[in-house]
């Protein structure tokens, strides 16, 4: 006989608690608390079964089937399409484009899918389907919510992708807890995701995110699926990213770029020059710099506005910069460039709405912030490449030739690289090559 119990579960970092609670005492998210029903069970002891055991040398092995989506951006972000047998997680902001991205993938995947829809009907999505202007004679939909019909219907269509949009509307009639719970979703996916090892169809799960912006009922979640893509982007403006956060198949540091235009999303091939379409040649604070997301080279604009602070606590703001980071570079600059920035609010942004997270563009944001400080425009053909560290010395970064050819392919003239990165690059010198030890020289050689 198997008894229940209700405890509490936070839904963002599964901390179980017996009462519910305003605040989680281990993520320190509010009203984060769902009430779950568990059932526990007496315990038997284990039994001695046969188990298969063989050698990693007898396992045979074969080459990797991937679904193509024809979608450029997406299939790169996967890692060559979609895996066989794989589950696949989408999170991102409501409104965003996640339903009209699989959507679209849908139209161009050369078998059957299998839509199931869990917020809208049958109608809605026909007229969706239309304002993206798809016609699929082989993607079948099913508004439905229980797992057993859904299984059902995966048994009766065989496709060859599911899409579940949200799986957060998923449930197993076997659980008394309501729809979207984490014992919901944990056991939803795990149920889709044993069926699609055993049977090979692809499952591409839509999953909602809370305000902080996490997926809602990771990282359980997380850890259960093969691959986790995160759409990023603000409503507001029509650039979306779609970023690898976790990928067996691929690397996690893919991005692919889009456009959202009212009859859908449109890929960007070259998002340097879409990052650089607006800079302003003339203005202080503008510097160029490059960042490497997986296999792609993508040069950025770092803008930085420093102004006077008329209170006690100056302001520090990063967009799409690391705020401790930028709290580092500042005070390597107050200390090995003698600037006052103690006395001064400091704005970072990385234009286009794009991530920064590794420490090559470190220079650029040091000479952009120099150049807003002393109000001199930074020279509009020169690119800057390099990593800070505490005292003030320029390190050297990897795959330098890739940056450099990217700046070249966009016209750029000079690049201010680290002085040991010049060791590593061809005698062929294209553009001209300006080697830097420490932040005050590429400082120096940057501003008008």
């Amino acid at each position: 006989m198997s008894k229940q119990r209700i405890k509490y579960i936070c839904s963002n970092c599964q901390h179980e608690s017996l009462r519910w609670l305003g605040k989680c005492p281990t993520c320190d998210s509010w009203n984060s608390f769902s009430e779950e029903i568990v059932e526990t069970r007496k315990s038997s002891p284990l039994k001695i079964v046969d188990a298969q055991i063989t050698t990693l040398d007898s396992i045979l092995t074969q080459e990797d089937k991937r679904i193509k989506t024809e979608i450029s951006e997406f299939d790169r972000v996967l890692g060559g399409g979609l895996m066989q047998g794989s589950v696949v997680l989408i999170g991102g902001d409501p409104g965003i484009g996640k339903s009209t991205l699989v959507m679209q993938a849908a139209s161009k995947i050369a078998g059957k899918v299998l839509y199931v829809t869990g917020e809208e009907s049958a109608q809605q999505i026909k007229l969706r389907a239309e304002r993206l202007n798809v016609k699929h004679g082989n993607i079948f939909i099913l508004p439905e919510t229980n797992l057993e019909i859904i299984y059902s219907a995966i048994v009766k269509i065989e496709p060859d992708v599911v899409i579940i949009d949200s799986i957060q509307t998923v449930y197993k009639p076997d659980f008394d807890n309501t729809p979207g719970t984490v014992t919901q979703i944990r056991e939803s996916t795990a149920f889709l995701m044993s069926k699609a090892k055993s049977s090979g169809f692809t499952v591409i799960l839509i999953g909602h995110v809370t305000k902080e912006g996490y997926i809602a009922g990771p990282k359980v979640l997380e850890h259960i699926v093969d691959t986790v893509l995160q759409f990023e982007g603000d409503k507001s403006h029509a650039f979306r990213i779609l970023r690898a956060q976790k990928n067996r198949f691929g690397s996690t540091n893919e991005i692919g770029v889009f456009e959202m235009r009212e009859s859908g999303l449109f890929e960007v091939t070259n998002p340097s020059e879409l990052f650089l379409s607006e800079k302003e040649n003339l203005s202080s604070g503008s510097v160029v710099t490059t960042s490497l997301q997986g296999t792609r080279t993508v040069l950025l604009e770092v803008q930085a506005l420093v102004t006077s602070s008329n209170f006690g606590n100056p302001q520090r703001v990063a967009t799409g910069f690391d705020y401790r980071r930028l709290s580092i570079l500042l005070a390597v600059l107050e200390k090995r460039v003698k600037y006052k920035l103690s006395l001064h609010n400091v704005f970072v942004n990385m234009a286009g709405g794009i991530k920064i997270e590794e420490p090559a563009a470190d220079l650029a944001v040091c000479c952009a912030i120099a150049s807003s400080l002393k109000e001199l425009p930074a020279k509009h053909d020169y690119i800057v490449i390099g990593e800070v560290g505490l005292g003030g010395e320029v390190r050297s970064v990897s795959h330098i030739e890739k940056r450099i050819q990217e700046a070249q392919k966009l016209g750029f003239n000079s690049a201010i690289i680290p002085a040991n990165n010049l060791k590593s690059l061809k005698n062929e010198k294209r553009i001209n090559l300006i080697p830097v030890s420490d932040v005050n020289a590429a400082i120096q050689n940057i501003l008008k």
